[in-house]
């Protein structure tokens, strides 16, 4: 007898939920259906389900397509129920293609595709759902598809490349519901527009599509020309609409109260900030200037924008090609240092000094969900611990639909004039480097 399993949440079932589970149950003997628990759903960062565990149980139950239903509590249990059910396919939607191929060592895993403009998120809003498009010179989508999935009231709909092969393996990898190769066309389709193509096109389709009263995401930085960056601005507040700058820790819920905590005075008055962060690990493929944006956002917000003097101290191979730099920002009572290494394994961490003590993030700060204090007084850490999950993108699509809701046009986790400073930092780096 060949026996299946699926998972899902399968929150306000719908068609798409049943035609998994009929696949599912076309490819085997005995079907089983896993549905997360309530306690896993907000341990993964799932934050918008609304039915409860029960009626989501009740709904695949009545299916009559499931000869056992379970439960998911926690990471990690796939495992065990595969090899306790003694499975011999595991069916997942194809928008999680990828992140189970692990576990073709214990049976085999299918990804099914699933049905196209229909979700839980689509149907948990009540209101208008905004439609997301993404501008691209890769078939790579930065983690917002599936990112959007924790997110009510937002879609990612279409691509946009000037290449239409491009476009066509974008949407086909991701299954949106279009691609398209006029611009134009494209914006007026779509309410969000997330530009994540090299810097060197970004301002033309940021430009336009805020001249088309599109609320825009990109990639960091936007430019390397104070000019231009106040140029685009300045439409966005014309346009009443928000340009939001993609640094992922200003949205991260465990960041902000560490600034807030330093900006009390936890640790008495900040002397030092240390920031240390390796291209390799925060992302391959990333550019120097977007690596180092993060660190200099890091900094900026713990110390302010307005250093006195910044240096770079930029090394580079034989053959010219950068490997490793010591940036420090002079503040007047602090110091801000950022190591930043390409190849070179650079130890991560993020660490605030000051004259009653110091907080620690270990490891990939950037995406920060725990940090720890150490107080002068106090014989005992102080630790801090957020909820963080997926590559961060979801909190910032939360943030972003909290802006359009109360009419915002400008982003106020990112002000201008820290995208301002940020740009200005850079070009001194990059000139120096």
């Amino acid at each position: 007898m060949k026996k299946v399993i699926t998972y899902g949440t399968f929150d306000l079932f719908h068609r798409g939920h049943y035609n998994i589970i009929k696949k599912a149950r076309e490819l085997g003997d005995y079907l089983i259906v896993g549905v997360t628990s309530e306690s896993y759903d907000i341990e993964r960062g799932k934050l918008n389900v609304q039915d409860s565990l029960l009626k989501r149980i009740e709904n695949v139950r009545r299916t009559g397509l499931a000869d056992e239903i379970i439960i998911e509590e926690y990471q990690g249990q796939k495992v065990n129920d595969i090899i306790k059910y003694d499975i011999d396919i595991l069916v997942i939607g194809s928008d999680w293609r990828g992140k189970f191929d692990y576990l073709n060592n214990y049976c085999e895993v299918k990804y099914l595709p699933r049905t196209k403009d229909i979700s839980s998120t689509k149907l948990r809003s009540e209101g208008k759902i905004y439609t997301i498009g993404v501008v691209t010179e890769e078939a790579f989508d930065n983690g917002i598809v599936a990112e959007s999935l924790y997110v009510s009231g937002i879609h990612v709909k279409s691509v946009f490349s000037e290449a239409e092969e491009t476009a066509r393996e974008f949407c086909e990898k991701y299954e949106l519901h279009s691609y398209m190769t006029d611009y134009q066309e494209f914006l007026s389709s779509v309410d969000i527009v997330y530009v994540k193509c090299p810097r060197k096109n970004r301002v033309k389709y940021i430009e336009q599509a805020i001249e088309n009263g599109k609320y825009v995401i990109s990639d960091s930085p936007i430019t390397l020309e104070p000019d231009v960056l106040k140029r685009l601005f300045q439409k966005a507040q014309k346009h009443r609409v928000v340009l939001v700058e993609k640094l992922m820790l200003v949205y991260l819920r465990a960041f902000n109260q560490l600034v807030w905590l330093t900006h009390g005075d936890m640790v008495g008055k900040v002397i030092s900030v240390k920031c240390s962060i390796s291209q390799d690990v925060f992302g391959g493929g990333k550019s120097f200037n977007e690596t180092v944006s993060h660190a200099i956002c890091a900094v900026m917000k713990i110390l302010g924008g307005e250093c006195l003097e910044v240096a770079s101290n930029a090394v580079k191979d034989e053959e010219g090609r950068f490997v490793y730099d010591m940036i420090t920002m002079k503040y007047p009572h602090a110091l801000g240092t950022i190591e930043i290494g390409s190849t070179l394994d650079v130890e991560n961490g993020l660490a605030v000094i000051g004259t009653r003590g110091r907080i620690n993030v270990p490891n990939d700060w950037w995406n920060t969900g725990y940090f720890e204090a150490k107080i002068e007084g106090n014989e005992f850490l102080k630790r801090f611990s957020f909820n963080f999950e997926g590559n961060g993108f979801r909190y910032l699509l939360q943030e972003l639909l909290i802006m359009i809701s109360d009419n915002r046009t400008e982003c106020t986790r990112l002000f201008y004039e820290e995208s301002e400073a940020l740009v200005n930092i850079l070009q001194v780096i990059n000139q120096k480097g």
